[in-house]
């Protein structure tokens, strides 16, 4: 039977993982200590003869009883809420933890596969930035903590791959939506959703001119399962090349919820990106992989699923 290891299942994306994995046929392992990810997340799971729940720190060693066919090493603090409130372990994660993954993975004979992320990329100065880019990050600024861990990450994949002949694929995640954000976590969309839902007034930073490619959780997992399955190693965007203002987007949001509410401007975060879009012309070609949901798609399976959490009235 496939066993897989995935690290951060508690989590946004690791749920996810857990979800398709399992009704794929796969015996799940769900590695988390809820430092930023929710039980609730995976509460659905419990009970399932396939899935084991392990509360654990993967800063610490980390095992696994029996044969592994892979690792998927999810575990991160992802906002820029939480690394910020968290920078010490978003360092040890990205760096201690994604070596005791490694070693897991090398222990087991299994593929290991990074969730790193297109802020490797940091303020970028091509566009849309191709895997070849080195990227234009800031390693002593507020972001430092996140981007660094993750290009680290990479490093150490990368070294364990060469040196110890690890299988070993790396994604860089673009900015992913959908089911299970935490409405609190800070990044743009679960916040202008749930200012949307309850009339606050949305706020967006700067003048909203920068720009994200946003990609629904389900293809980001279709994109992440493709990958897992394949023999590159990477490193390969994954997300969706549709660009769009945080203006725009914010309109977008506002209309999806039916709200009134007033959008205003706050002050930009420092080192803000510019601008994000993934050239996936690398996923299109070795994993014939590239988004299917549209962001209206999308965003209306998101509204629905928070307004449940934060304006039960609106789904009513």
């Amino acid at each position: 039977m496939t066993r897989i290891a995935v690290t951060g299942g508690g989590g946004f994306l690791g749920s996810h993982l857990c979800d398709r994995l399992l009704n794929d046929g796969a015996e799940v392992f769900c590695i988390d200590n809820f430092a930023t990810g929710r039980a609730e997340n995976v509460r659905h799971l419990f009970g399932h003869p396939a899935f084991h729940l392990i509360h654990h720190d993967v800063t610490r060693f980390t095992h696994v009883k029996g044969p592994l066919t892979a690792v998927l090493h999810f575990a991160s603090p992802a906002s820029p809420v939480d690394y910020s409130r968290l920078p010490i372990e978003t360092l040890k994660v990205g760096s201690t933890g994604t070596m005791n993954g490694l070693g897991l993975a090398r222990a087991k004979g299994a593929r290991f596969v990074l969730a790193s992320t297109s802020e490797t990329y940091g303020d970028p100065k091509v566009h849309p930035q191709p895997e070849t880019y080195w990227g234009n990050v800031n390693p002593v600024g507020p972001r430092s903590m996140y981007d660094e861990a993750k290009r680290f990450a990479e490093a150490v994949t990368m070294a364990y791959r060469h040196h110890h002949d690890v299988n070993t694929g790396i994604a860089r995640i673009f900015n992913t939506y959908g089911l299970r954000m935490r409405p609190d976590d800070g990044r743009a969309i679960p916040t202008f959703i749930s200012q949307a839902l309850r009339g606050e007034p949305i706020t967006v930073s700067g003048d909203g001119s920068q720009t994200r490619s946003v990609c629904y959780v389900d293809d980001l997992v279709e994109g992440v399962m493709r990958l897992l399955w394949s023999d590159l190693p990477g490193p390969v965007n994954i997300g969706n090349p549709t660009e769009l203002s945080i203006l725009d987007t914010a309109e977008l949001v506002r209309t999806v919820c039916r709200s009134d509410s007033p959008i205003t401007f706050v002050a930009r975060p420092v080192d803000d990106p510019t601008a994000r879009q993934p050239d996936i012309s690398l996923a299109k070609e070795r994993l014939g992989w590239e988004p299917k949901v549209d962001i209206h798609d999308g965003l209306m399976r998101t509204v629905s699923w928070f307004a449940a959490q934060v304006a039960p009235r609106w789904a009513a």
